[in-house]
């Protein structure tokens, strides 16, 4: 056993150790949806109070979901391109590299804040395509590091709620142009989401902010040219959502009927580019 870790984040970056948190629970669960051994095993390693992340073994999957929801989408993108680059934009401390353990033809590259690469490289195993970047998202200056030779992936799991729009629209629209040929995948909340964001107990211990709030796929297709709408769902219809204990379905099925509370948290999936 390696001696513990300490860890000293605030605001957003502190979030993600909810959401690591939260999925070393599920691993831990008889009816585990993502068996996130690696999280399991961070989370004895590091020095840090757990309790403060609000999270329980009771609302842990409506984090696993969400993960378990976005390594589906990974795959079949990865089925489609199975030479591509994969841009993990906002990765905190999540495994997904590891957990869906891509092939040898796939350049992966983990992106977040130099203080949350730092604590990946000290905890994930080195790996000969996935890679490190130590920088802010909407930083542009680390995109000309990464190479536009083939089919991308840009994956915002857990990310545009934290993004100012301009900001988010800014680094949806740089990496469009960029690359010429992909996938967006990203989640986001909607404006109700944002503005009743003082009941999320993770993001209010965290003292993050919470800005972008985004109420359908028409505001992305009108502000970022070149993109086509390939899905767009509430949580509440995910696959991933239907294996979770059934009181989150429940609550899911009673909150759907309103359409502001069906879609606070959405999941949405563009195409852009010229396939050949």
């Amino acid at each position: 056993m390696t001696d513990e870790l300490c860890v000293d984040l605030s605001g957003a970056p502190q979030t993600m150790l909810a959401t690591l948190y939260a999925k070393a629970l599920d691993a831990e669960s008889p009816r585990s949806l993502l068996h996130d051994t690696w999280a399991r095993d961070i989370v004895a390693r590091l020095d840090y109070d757990w309790a403060r992340t609000t999270i329980t073994p009771r609302t842990a999957p409506a984090v696993s979901t969400r993960a378990a929801h976005f390594d589906t989408w990974v795959r079949q993108f990865l089925a489609l391109h199975p030479r591509a680059t994969v841009l993990h934009l906002g990765c905190g401390l999540d495994s997904r590299y590891f957990r869906i353990a891509p092939g040898p033809d796939v350049e992966w590259y983990d992106v977040d804040f130099p203080d949350v690469a730092a604590l990946r490289v000290r905890l994930y195993p080195t790996a000969e395509h996935c890679h490190v970047v130590a920088a802010s998202v909407t930083d542009p200056g680390y995109l000309a590091d990464i190479p536009a030779d083939r089919p991308t992936l840009i994956l915002g799991e857990g990310l545009t709620m934290y993004l100012t729009r301009d900001d988010g629209i800014a680094l949806l629209r740089r990496v469009v142009d960029r690359f010429p040929l992909g996938e967006l995948q990203f989640d986001a909340f909607n404006r109700f989401g944002i503005r009743t964001q003082w009941t999320n107990a993770v993001v209010r211990r965290a003292g993050a902010t919470l800005y972008w709030g985004i109420d359908g796929p028409a505001e992305i297709l009108a502000a970022v040219p070149g993109t086509r709408l390939l899905a767009w769902l509430s949580v509440f219809e995910s696959d991933s959502f239907r294996g979770i204990p059934g009181p989150y379905r429940a609550m899911g099925k009673a909150m759907s009927v309103l359409p502001a509370l069906r879609y606070m948290a959405q999941y949405h999936r563009y195409a852009f580019g010229r396939p050949g």
